[in-house]
């Protein structure tokens, strides 16, 4: 076999119309989650590798929920995983005004999981074909894993399929969509997360005679607002490798957020009240409330020291108190390590723009990817509809995505062996392996947020 990669990016552009079909056969198959019974789509992109000579292995911990690994091997011992998930989020039928199954309509593909991720995973596979096709050498082993229950954080996809099989790699690409409209990015960390749930307690009383009791919706709220106030003074330092990636975090996002909004993204901790309940009746002071609350942290920043000063200020209001707390932290490939120039100098190549290196705003199966050993980002053309009504991706995002997935080997390759300064997977130096810096958790389940 030969080691001419040119030659499979010219047959993905002569057959570009195949990763339109793909990505139509995928998204024709529904796998909306919840209940996100995958077996059927699993069972497709089996024999899909089998007739390309490419065994795959089914890892499952719930059979309606299979996970699937298949190997092409590469001319080096290095290792790229392209990793994707098969499940979708739900829909409406109702709501749209296309075929939540697929539907072609000049340049745009329709249907649910079209840009999350049914697009990527359709280019994945043409990479596998033009490959075998093309009778190409991959320049590194090339892993195409395909995950189930990504949309709930479910246990039984990335989570059984590292715990089960394990996928030991130098490197990572997901294929989530990174993109929007014409402002690329590789996204290179995630933020971490405290999930926290507080409950207070009071007096109940008529609601004709409030002074007689103590009302526990206004104890909570009392403590929630001094805790938004608190972290809204809470400012976070930063080493200089976090500090570069947030300031191009900030640049990517300015545009949607407003600069001082996507700043303060970034600088501190960001707050959001998701949940508030208390009472039954109206003409009764309440004697319980409880509220949840959804706080995210930098990488490179301590959770922890974020938590307990949170739990300073709970301490400080009477009759409130933290009934739970389920937390990580933040982690993330450094912007300047060979995977990341990697990604960006193919993706640069083929769209022709900037390419923005950048923290995620949220968590998820990259956050597992790192903290289980492996450096990995997120890249993918797509389009901004993702989990929206009527959503789509496009021809040249289904084509492009292709041909960079297709281009990273050989690039990769060349970072590893042009000597660029690599950290571990959690953006500090190998020595510094402290749990501290690893994700720690209490009340524990998976971050994908």
């Amino acid at each position: 076999m030969s080691s001419d990669p040119p030659a499979v990016v010219a047959s993905l552009r002569e057959h570009h119309e195949d990763v339109v079909d793909l990505a139509e056969t995928l998204v024709g198959h529904d796998t909306q989650n919840p209940p996100g019974d995958t077996r059927d789509l699993a069972s497709w992109v089996e024999s899909f590798f089998s007739e390309l000579g490419i065994e795959t292995e089914r890892v499952a911990s719930d059979p309606t929920k299979p996970n699937l690994v298949a190997t092409l091997p590469g001319a080096t011992d290095r290792t790229l995983v392209l990793l994707g998930h098969l499940d979708t989020v739900p829909f409406e039928a109702a709501e749209w005004t296309r075929d939540p199954l697929g539907g072609r309509a000049g340049n745009r593909l329709y249907g649910r999981g079209a840009t999350d991720m049914k697009g990527a995973v359709a280019a994945m596979l043409a990479v596998a074909n033009a490959y075998v096709e093309t009778d190409t050498t991959p320049a590194t082993t090339l892993v195409f894993a395909f995950v189930s229950d990504e949309e709930v954080a479910g246990s039984a996809g990335l989570p059984t399929l590292l715990d089960r099989r394990g996928l030991a790699a130098d490197a990572c690409v997901i294929g989530e969509t990174t993109c929007e409209s014409d402002r690329h990015s590789v996204t290179v960390a995630d933020r971490g997360s405290i999930w926290l749930e507080l409950e207070a307690t009071g007096t109940a009383a008529h609601g004709s005679r409030p002074m007689l009791g103590e009302n526990a919706i206004r104890r909570l709220c009392r403590a929630v607002s001094d805790i938004e106030s608190t972290l809204a003074d809470y400012r976070f330092e930063f080493d200089p490798a976090v500090r570069a990636l947030v300031d191009e975090s900030v640049e990517y996002y300015a545009p949607r957020f407003g600069a001082d909004a996507a700043r303060e993204l970034f600088e501190r901790p960001s707050v959001n009240l998701g949940v508030l309940s208390g009472g039954d009746r109206v003409n009764v002071v309440p004697d319980a409330a409880r509220a949840k609350l959804d706080i995210r942290v930098t990488a490179g920043v301590e959770t922890a020291a974020v938590l307990d000063r949170v739990r300073e200020v709970v301490a400080g209001h009477d009759g409130v108190e933290t009934s739970d707390a389920d937390w990580s932290v933040g982690t993330f490939e450094d912007p300047d390590s060979a995977l990341a120039n990697a990604v960006v100098s193919v993706v640069e190549g083929v769209t022709g723009g900037r390419v923005y290196r950048r923290s995620a705003t949220g968590g998820g199966d990259a956050k597992r990817m790192r903290n289980a050993g492996v450096p990995t980002v997120e890249f993918g053309l797509g389009t901004e509809t993702a989990h929206a009504v009527d959503e789509f991706t496009t021809v040249e995002a289904l084509v492009g995505n292709a041909e960079v997935y297709a281009r990273l080997p050989d690039e990769l390759l060349r970072q590893f062996d042009s000597g660029t300064r690599t950290f571990d997977s959690t953006g500090v130096s190998p020595a510094d392996t402290t749990p501290s810096r690893r994700n720690r958790r209490e009340n524990t389940s998976d971050d994908t947020r």
